[in-house]
C-alpha cells in the first residue's frame, strides 16, 4: 500500500468501500434499515424453519385447541396461541414462510428474467419483432391476473410450482414494457452511439452498455412486485385454489382461521400480520432503493448520513 493511501483518514477509506457506503446509506434511513433486518429474519425462517420446527408445526394436540396467545407459562411455541387442531401458531408461521417466500421469489425472478429478455429484444431489434412481442404482452394483460390464475389452477393441479408458473406469466408484461421503454431511451445516448461507431456487436451493446443502466430500475420494480405477488399467492390460498394441506402458507393459515374469527381471532390474525409486515417492509425497501440506485437522488441519503454522523 502506498504512503499516500496510508495517510488517508479511516473515514475516507471506509467511504471508498461500496459495501460500507451502502450500509451507511441504509443506516441513514432507519425505516429501510428496519425493513432489511425484518426481511433477513423472514429469509432465515424460510430457509431453516422447516428443518427446525416442521415436526412441531404439524403435530396435533387437541388439548391445546385454539389456545389463546400470550400464555408465557406454556411452551414458547404457543406464545402466539394454537390453531383448531392444537398446533402452535408460531411454529406454523415460521414453517409456512418457506412456501410463501418460495412462490413469491420464484415468480418474481422468472418474470424478471423473461420479461427483461423480451424487453431488450423488443427495444433493440427490428420493428416487426418488437410488435410481435408487444402483442404477446397485450394478450397477457387482457386477462386480469387473479382471474387468469384461477382459471389455470382449476385446470392444473394446485402446487407450488404451478403457482410460480401462473404468477410469473401474469407479471411478465410489467418487466417487458418497462425494460423496452428504458432501452428505447438509453439506446439514443452518446455512449451507446460511441460503442456502435467503435464496432461493438449488438449483443455487447445490449448486455455491456444498456442492461447495466436498465437493471437498477427493474430491480426496484421487482422488490415492489414481490409484495404484490405474495399478496396474490395469499389470495389464491385463501380462496382454496393455492397450495393445499398438508403444505402451509400464510394465506392458507388465514383461510383456515376464518371460521374462528369470532371465538379465536388469533388463528387468522398472526399470519395476516406476517403478510402485512413483510409487504410493508418490501415497500419501504423499494422506496429506499429507488433513491439509492438513482445517481440524481442519491445525494439525499448521503446528506442525511453526513448529518447523522
Amino acid at each position: 500500500m502506498s504512503e499516500q493511501e496510508l495517510s488517508r483518514p479511516a473515514a475516507d477509506v471506509a467511504s471508498s468501500n461500496p459495501a460500507m457506503t451502502v450500509l451507511r446509506m441504509l443506516w441513514a434511513d432507519k425505516l429501510a434499515f428496519a425493513s432489511v433486518v425484518f426481511l433477513l429474519v423472514v429469509t432465515f425462517c424460510a430457509i431453516f424453519g422447516p428443518a427446525l420446527l416442521e415436526e412441531a408445526a404439524t403435530k396435533q394436540n387437541l388439548r391445546g385447541r385454539n389456545a389463546p396467545p400470550f400464555d408465557f407459562s406454556a411452551n414458547w411455541l404457543f406464545w402466539l396461541g394454537g390453531d383448531a387442531l392444537g398446533r402452535p401458531l408460531l411454529a406454523r408461521i415460521i414453517v409456512a414462510a418457506q412456501n410463501t417466500i418460495f412462490v413469491a421469489a420464484g415468480a418474481v425472478v422468472c418474470s424478471l428474467v423473461i420479461g427483461t429478455a423480451l424487453g431488450l429484444i423488443a427495444g433493440y431489434s427490428s420493428r416487426t419483432a418488437s410488435q410481435v412481442i408487444l402483442r404477446l404482452a397485450d394478450v397477457i394483460m387482457s386477462f386480469p391476473s387473479l382471474l387468469l390464475a384461477v382459471i389455470v389452477l382449476f385446470m392444473l393441479q394446485s402446487s407450488a410450482w404451478n403457482l410460480v408458473l401462473v404468477l410469473a406469466i401474469t407479471r411478465i408484461p410489467v418487466y417487458l414494457r418497462t425494460s423496452r421503454a428504458e432501452v428505447l431511451e438509453v439506446r439514443e445516448r452518446m455512449f451507446v452511439q460511441a460503442a456502435k461507431v467503435m464496432g461493438a456487436s449488438n449483443r455487447r451493446i445490449v448486455f455491456r452498455h444498456i442492461l447495466p443502466v436498465v437493471l437498477p430500475t427493474l430491480v426496484t420494480i421487482a422488490t415492489l412486485d414481490f409484495a404484490f405477488v405474495m399478496l396474490a399467492e395469499s389470495s389464491l390460498s385463501f380462496l382454496g385454489i393455492g397450495i393445499q394441506p398438508p403444505e402451509i402458507t400464510w394465506g392458507l393459515m388465514v383461510a383456515q382461521g376464518r371460521p374462528y374469527l369470532t371465538t379465536a381471532w388469533w388463528v387468522s390474525f398472526w399470519p395476516g400480520i406476517a403478510i402485512v409486515l413483510t409487504t410493508m417492509s418490501l415497500n419501504l425497501l423499494s422506496n429506499w432503493m429507488r433513491v439509492a440506485l438513482d445517481p440524481g437522488q442519491r445525494w439525499r441519503l448521503e446528506t442525511r448520513r453526513k448529518r447523522n454522523a
